[in-house]
């Protein structure tokens, strides 16, 4: 059973994965024996992630490159290549939010967040592909949302790109699925990060509320991740294509508690 999730000889590329979730995910594809390649667009961030990974024995390499950019993708990902070989497992864990009510919002946002959370992982899909198709194998995860499912105040554009995300990703398991090449997503749902720290205080109604909204009773830990990201970067989801596995506590299960 073991060797099912062993991803020793894997190269496995995580975008945005210097802080957050998608550090979270990356470390468990290092310690599940995969190659890390960790790509971020800030230098001194870049820093940081690589010198975090290194405090717990990962090594990781780092690339900086915009993710929206189809050229600047095309001559990494061929640096990579040089490098490393071809990428096994492709994370497309990059994205953004931008906040504000749809009548407020700017076309010029809207466009921005789409570009980088359903824009990009189309590109890195499409370019790591092509090496995945001439070898006959490979895992591309597509992180998703519960706005892949569910509506809310104020996310209009990101609502909007997480759902045409889990399309996405269904589309293209059903095109390169014939060439071995496995597209899944994950749909994380609340977590406990430095990003939700201030909603997380005792007392804050936005913490109650997800306590409340959640069955398990709590938000996710990023380590809630782990197993999910290695099965489907492992031979053991071989048969496992287009699906969004969401990794929330049970919320999409119910409509909630009664009051």
């Amino acid at each position: 059973m073991k060797e099912l999730f062993d991803l020793n000889g894997k190269i496995a590329l995580v975008t945005g994965a210097t802080h957050g979730l998608g550090m979270a995910m990356a470390k468990a594809l290092a310690k599940s024996g995969a190659t890390l390649l960790v790509n971020g667009n800030t230098p001194s961030k870049m820093e940081a992630a690589l010198s975090a990974y290194a405090q717990e024995k990962i090594e990781a390499h780092g690339y900086l490159f915009d993710v929206t950019d189809e050229a600047l993708v095309d001559q990494s990902i061929s640096k990579i290549e040089e490098k490393f070989g071809a990428i096994d497992i492709l994370v497309n864990n990059a994205g953004m939010i931008v906040r504000t009510p749809a009548l407020e919002m700017s076309v010029e946002d809207f466009r921005k967040v789409v570009d980088v959370d359903l824009v990009s992982p189309f590109i890195l899909s499409k370019r790591v592909a092509k090496t995945m198709k001439s070898q006959g194998s490979g895992k591309i995860i597509n992180i998703c949302s519960m706005m892949s499912e569910l509506g809310r105040d104020n996310v209009a554009a990101y609502a909007a790109a997480k759902g045409g995300l889990k399309m996405l990703t269904r589309n293209l398991a059903t095109e390169w699925a014939q060439f071995n090449i496995q597209v899944n997503g994950i749909g994380p749902g609340y977590f406990a990060t430095d990003q939700t720290a201030p909603l997380r205080v005792d007392g804050h109604p936005f913490n109650q509320f997800i306590i409340n909204r959640t069955p398990a009773g709590r938000w996710g830990n990023p380590r809630d991740l782990d197993g999910v990201t290695v099965f489907l970067a492992s031979k053991a989801s071989d048969f496992v294509n287009g699906q969004i596995i969401y990794v929330d506590g049970g919320i999409l299960a119910t409509i909630g508690k009664p009051y």
